[in-house]
This record gives structure tokens, C-alpha cells and sequence, in this order.
């Protein structure tokens, strides 16, 4: 194709986008994008069949929103299997223990409320890991001198150097990960998956006692609320 092909193409796409996107007319240049790789980034890839003939009803029951729900289960539990490998000989035991690890290489120090929520834990899970790293001297405890109620806790330099080894091993996982995916596709799902995480996080720390019809009323109105920033 040339130069004007490829223009004319361009605005094709745009206008077939606009006619598809729920927001009010307003996007941003990297739902585009997005919506581009999606649609054209690469030839069509083979996919597995997880439904038998049985039951025809249950599969055609099954909307897109549901296979990404679960799609996202799968590909967690893919990820779990090869961050096993990397920590095999290590300090740090669990892939919850190298994120708490990671964030505190980031802060001087975090409550261990602040530290929990970041990793998008709940409370007993949360101090049953930072009590493993005290434990192993990977993190230190002391008193947080703004708020008597509550203990702040910091990587120590055995944590930081436990992290540092790790890291390069870590990197493998990521490439393992993103597997089969063009670039053009690890950007759009980097973008993607990001988007989700801040509206998700906001549901964990202020919604999290809403129901599901609440929470996807909830949905549908950030849908209708326009984005920052306009093509």
C-alpha cells in the first residue's frame, strides 16, 4: 500500500471505531490505537476449545465479558507456574513476597495498611506475609512516629539484595508471559490491562462491599464518562 492507500484506510478505521465506542464521543489517541492493534495488529492466532459438545446452550450463553474474566484467571495461574521457577532458589518464597518486596524498594517506608492495599491484599493475608519477611530479615518493623497506631515497615539491605538477584530472573518471566504477542500487542495489552487496574483498585479500597449488580451499575457509568484528553 502507499502512502495515500494507507491514509484513506486510516480514516476508515477511525470511523468505524467512533460507530463502536461507548464513551460520548470522547477517547484518547491510545483507545485507538488500542483498537487498531486489536482489530488488524497481526494475522488471526489459533485459540484452544475449552467447551465439549455437550450442552450447546452453556457456550452460547457465554458472552465476551466472561471469556476475558477467565481468560485473565487463566493466564494469572500460567504466570504463577513460571514465577515458581524463577524463585526455586531463593530467599523469597512466593510471588506475594517479592511484590511486597519490590514496592518497598520504591519507599522509604509504608504502613503496613498503605503496603496491603497496594498489592491489593486483604489485612490477614497481607501481615501474614510481612510477617514471613521480618522473619527472614528481609523487611524491618519500627513505629510510625505520626500515628502510634500503626508500625511502618522498610526492604532492609539483605531485602534489597535478595530483589536485585532476583530481578534479571524475573525479567525471563516477563518475556515467557507475553509469549506469542507482536509488540504493537504487548503495548495495547500493557495499556489495557493498566486501565483496568486503576478502576479495579478504586473498587477494592472504597466499593469493596458493593454487590455485583452494584458494582456493574458502577461500570456502566464510568462508561458514559468522558476520558481525559481527546483525539
Amino acid at each position: 500500500m502507499n502512502k495515500k492507500e494507507i491514509l484513506h484506510a486510516l480514516v476508515e478505521q477511525l470511523f468505524d471505531f467512533d460507530s463502536q465506542f461507548k464513551g460520548d464521543n470522547e477517547y484518547t489517541m491510545a483507545d485507538f490505537v488500542g483498537y487498531l492493534n486489536a482489530n488488524h495488529g497481526s494475522q488471526p492466532s489459533k485459540h484452544r476449545n475449552l467447551a465439549g459438545k455437550e450442552e450447546e446452550w452453556v457456550k452460547k450463553n457465554q458472552d465476551e465479558n466472561t471469556e476475558i474474566a477467565t481468560m485473565l484467571v487463566f493466564i494469572y495461574r500460567y504466570a504463577a507456574i513460571y514465577f515458581k521457577k524463577a524463585l526455586r532458589e531463593s530467599n523469597i518464597h512466593t510471588l506475594d513476597e517479592f511484590s511486597f518486596l519490590i514496592v518497598l524498594m520504591t519507599y522509604t517506608s509504608l504502613t503496613k495498611t498503605e503496603l496491603i492495599n497496594k498489592l491489593i491484599m486483604e489485612k490477614t493475608s497481607g501481615v501474614e506475609v510481612i510477617k514471613r519477611l521480618h522473619k527472614r530479615g528481609l523487611i524491618e518493623e519500627f513505629n510510625n512516629p505520626n500515628d502510634k497506631r500503626s508500625i511502618l515497615v522498610a526492604i532492609t539491605v539483605q531485602g534489597k539484595n535478595e530483589v536485585a538477584e532476583l530481578l534479571p530472573r524475573m525479567g525471563l518471566v516477563g518475556g515467557v508471559v507475553v509469549g506469542n504477542l507482536s509488540q504493537a500487542e504487548i503495548s495495547s495489552l500493557s495499556f489495557l490491562l493498566r486501565k483496568l487496574d486503576y478502576h479495579h483498585h478504586d473498587i477494592f479500597l472504597n466499593h469493596k462491599n458493593l454487590n455485583l449488580e452494584e458494582l456493574k451499575y458502577m461500570s456502566d457509568l464510568n462508561e458514559k464518562t468522558p476520558s481525559m484528553g481527546k483525539l
